[in-house]
């Protein structure tokens, strides 16, 4: 089979013909249709994850795919069931074998390429708009990287939730994106009254930043009494700093929040998460942002897409 390995940390990974792999017990063997990507396929490619897999390893953190085989005595999605996965890596090959129980069993009328692009953006946000910041209805949000494939999400859920939306991203078609999202107001965030606007707005219940840097002090001035900061991620680099001073005096709170960390401690809340979610899409209220479909050998396209924050949604790398 095709399979993009990562040989050496900080390197590009490398397309190689390997053997297909063999389910054992407890595992399901996936014909991969699709893997979406993630800037943290990135950071574990540049071994600044929070996990970091022995070398050689095979990227891509979701796929989605079709059961073609389960190991010996083990119980799981019937042979040729569709599913999406959230794997951890392995998603960027033609097969991969994934614990049978964390495959999920994805609607008839859901693409390969959106189950690959669903899992992590989508229960990302839920999971820390609902479950960590308890965002409630009437209250503002505002999201960074509002164009990212997380951010978007981001948006569409907090307008679900009944939250009025402020949007930040970079030029007027990526805030074009996030106001058909659901964005009530969006702000460039190369505007250096970022701070003004912010305010103007009436100031910041629920902050989501997946971006970090200068911003997230604009945020942080601009948040209301009681108000809560969940901190996604940092695509600028750039990790705030932040002034416990200033929580204390209008007592805020500041949210560290990783999706695949659930797994590890929580994860039945995570599957309650994304049984909701997937209710939520076949009853047709959430649309997947999939805005670019590449195939298998141009992934160092959709990886410099990532890394220069050009995509608006997500990227999803197609096998078939």
């Amino acid at each position: 089979m095709r399979a993009w390995q990562v040989e050496t940390l900080g390197h590009p990974p490398t397309l190689r013909h390997i053997a297909a792999p063999i389910p054992a017990p407890g595992q399901a063997l996936v014909r991969i249709h699709a893997c979406g990507l993630n800037f943290a396929d990135l950071l574990m490619g540049d071994g600044k994850y929070q996990t970091k897999p022995a070398l050689p390893f095979i990227p891509g953190m979701e796929c989605a795919g079709e059961v073609v085989a389960l190991g010996p005595e083990t119980v799981g999605p019937a042979i040729g069931a569709r599913v999406a996965c959230y794997s951890g890596q392995g998603g960027l090959a033609d097969y991969g074998c994934f614990a049978a129980d964390r495959l999920i069993e994805i609607p008839t009328t859901m693409k390969y390429t959106e189950a690959a692009a669903f899992l992590i953006a989508y229960g990302t946000s839920h999971l820390a708009l609902g479950h960590k910041a308890a965002l409630r209805p009437g209250e503002t949000l505002y999201v960074t990287g509002a164009a990212g494939g997380v951010g978007l999400t981001a948006v569409e859920i907090g307008k679900r939730m009944g939250a009025t939306v402020i949007a930040s991203a970079r030029g007027a078609d990526k805030l074009a994106a996030a106001r058909t999202a659901g964005a009530d107001h969006v702000i460039d965030s190369t505007s250096p009254n970022l701070l003004d606007h912010l305010r103007a707005f009436g100031g910041i219940d629920v902050t989501y930043d997946t971006v970090g840097g200068p911003g997230f002090e604009a945020a942080m001035r601009a948040t209301r009494p009681d108000g809560r900061i969940l901190a996604i991620g940092f695509a600028s680099g750039e990790v705030p700093m932040i002034k416990a001073n200033h929580l204390l005096v209008k007592n805020i709170s500041v949210m560290g929040f990783w999706w695949g960390g659930y797994l590890a401690f929580a994860p039945s809340i995570l599957d309650d998460s994304l049984s909701t979610l997937l209710d939520w899409y076949a009853a047709g209220e959430l649309r997947p942002h999939v805005s670019h479909i590449l195939a298998m050998e141009d992934l160092a396209t959709g990886l410099q897409m990532l890394r220069n924050r050009s995509a608006t949604g997500k990227i999803v790398i197609r096998m078939t």
